[in-house]
């Protein structure tokens, strides 16, 4: 295995955009957005997966059907036939010409000119290796999931070459165990909510990249009622405050940052000599 994406990572601070880059006209986990992010200048794009009722894999958020697609109906109860029928609305909830892509024309379109985040893997773990195997994007992927017995021993048995990433909150009392399991374990998805936390100190940092492993931290803000990065987010980098942002962020040395505003976060990050 080459594993690009840690020779990637160990090289340079990478961007992952979140559902690729969306605003204006253009609807977040489309095929548009994911051009609009490499566009702006994202190495990662990270995206949601769901299955049609006659299995087909599609590319989007399970459960957010009403809202992206002013549709009642869960894509998980639709045939294929009917899924791409449907068309993504805009801000504004007016529909637009972008459909819902299958997971088969993302690899196709992107797969050889970024490295793809494969967000909700473990709901069809099987059929989602299966593909990915299918278009020889081993080396070109990043699987996540929490660290539970139960999800790593689905790891073991169905993608023990995908790379992986567990999601660890304040303290990271995973990583021992997990590189002694037959998986291809490659880091964390750190998520912490104040600025002493073990994930965020120097040390982890430090120790993680010693055993050539990587950290994945977020400038998204899923939700204000959850801290995420302890503040130093998206939200402050755009209104005023990137350096406690942004800033805050690629100074602690994480090696990829998730951000829903790649272009700013980009320019930032290569004016402040961040990026190489």
């Amino acid at each position: 295995m080459k594993n690009e994406i840690l020779e990637a990572a160990r090289n340079r601070l990478l961007i992952a955009a979140h559902r690729g880059s969306a605003g204006g006209n253009i609807p977040c986990n489309s095929m548009a957005s994911y051009e609009t992010a490499l566009f702006h200048g994202a190495d990662i794009l990270e995206i949601d997966i769901t299955k049609s009722k006659d299995g087909e894999l599609f590319v989007f958020h399970p459960g957010l059907e009403h809202i992206h697609l002013r549709s009642e109906r869960l894509i998980g109860d639709m045939t294929a036939a009917e899924v791409r029928e449907l068309r993504y609305c805009n801000g504004d909830g007016t529909k637009t010409t972008q459909g819902v892509s299958t997971l088969d024309e993302i690899f196709e379109c992107f797969g050889r000119r970024c490295f793809i985040n494969l967000d909700k893997f473990w709901d069809n773990i099987a059929e989602i290796t299966a593909c990915v195997r299918r278009h020889h994007m081993q080396d070109r992927v990043i699987a996540k999931s929490f660290p539970a017995d139960e999800c790593v021993d689905l790891l073991e048995k169905f993608a023990p070459d995908i790379p992986y990433l567990p999601f660890v909150w304040n303290e990271d009392d995973c990583t021992e165990e997990l590189l002694q399991r037959n998986i291809r374990y490659i880091g964390t998805e750190v998520h912490f909510d104040r600025d002493d936390s073990p994930v965020a100190s120097d040390e982890y940092l430090d120790s993680m990249h010693k055993k050539d492993l990587i950290i994945w931290a977020n400038a998204i803000v899923y939700n204000y009622k959850t801290v995420e990065s302890a503040g130093h987010t998206d939200d402050i980098s755009v209104t005023g405050d990137p350096g406690n942002g942004w800033g805050w962020l690629a100074k602690k040395d994480f090696n990829i940052l998730q951000t829903d505003w790649v272009l700013p976060m980009r320019m930032y990050l290569k004016e402040n000599g961040f990026l190489k």
